[in-house]
């Protein structure tokens, strides 16, 4: 089902071109993207620090946070709802970050955007769980997607994927194996590790509060 647009959103998005990379509502499977949209982080950052990148940044608060507190750390956020990838924004240039830009656009489309082993980190949080068998392949850890990551990330990156959900859990230790990533720092109930300068979501704040174990991984190319 498709998200209605809120109705200002042309306006506000317009606001946030400082902050907006890639933004292409009027073309939904960004099929026109060309290589000519590969991304130059040093005119974009003016510096040459590592990137990080999340997919699904939702309203950006996991985002925001990370660069706020991280300034030497470059951070792109991509996000296809451009409902709440504009309070993402927002929020960017309400905080004055100069360290992270967003992108509107479907992952499977990053390698037309992204430079390849460029990527020190992807974060997956809490990423749409897709239950049914027959939507897997939409699923953010299904290995359609880690063939993507596995091209973007550097030789010794990482993915860290956090979710509620623990039949995606199971799904993405399984294709992440399946693809030659070897899997640490699983945890079943992460909140109970107390671990320090771990930001939380939305979502997982929402979740914790309900008492939901929260699970987490790492994953790294072989």
């Amino acid at each position: 089902m498709r998200i209605r647009r809120k109705k200002n959103i042309d306006s506000r998005l317009s606001q946030c071109d400082d902050k907006l990379l890639i933004y292409n509502s009027n073309n939904l499977d960004f099929s026109s993207l060309s290589d000519s949209n590969i991304l130059d982080y040093k005119q974009i950052f003016k510096n040459d620090n590592p990137v990080e990148l999340e997919i699904g940044c939702g309203k950006g608060s996991f985002i925001t946070q990370k660069a706020m507190l991280n300034p030497d750390i470059n951070y792109i956020a991509v996000e296809k709802n451009e409902n709440v990838l504009v309070q993402a924004c927002e929020m960017a240039i309400e905080q004055s970050l100069n360290n992270v830009y967003f992108i509107l656009v479907s992952a499977e489309y990053l390698l037309r955007i992204i430079p390849i082993h460029s990527i020190n980190r992807i974060y997956l949080n809490f990423s749409c769980p897709f239950p049914k068998k027959k939507y897997e392949c939409h699923r953010l850890t299904h290995s359609r997607f880690l063939d993507i990551y596995t091209k973007l990330l550097t030789s010794d990156g990482e993915v860290v994927q956090k979710t509620d959900n623990s039949a995606l859990f199971e799904f993405s230790i399984e294709q992440f194996s399946k693809c030659g990533f070897e899997l640490y720092n699983i945890s079943l109930d992460l909140h109970k590790l107390n671990e320090p300068n771990e930001i939380q979501t939305e979502y997982e704040k929402k979740f914790a509060a309900l008492g939901m174990p929260i699970y987490r991984l790492k994953a790294k190319i072989k």
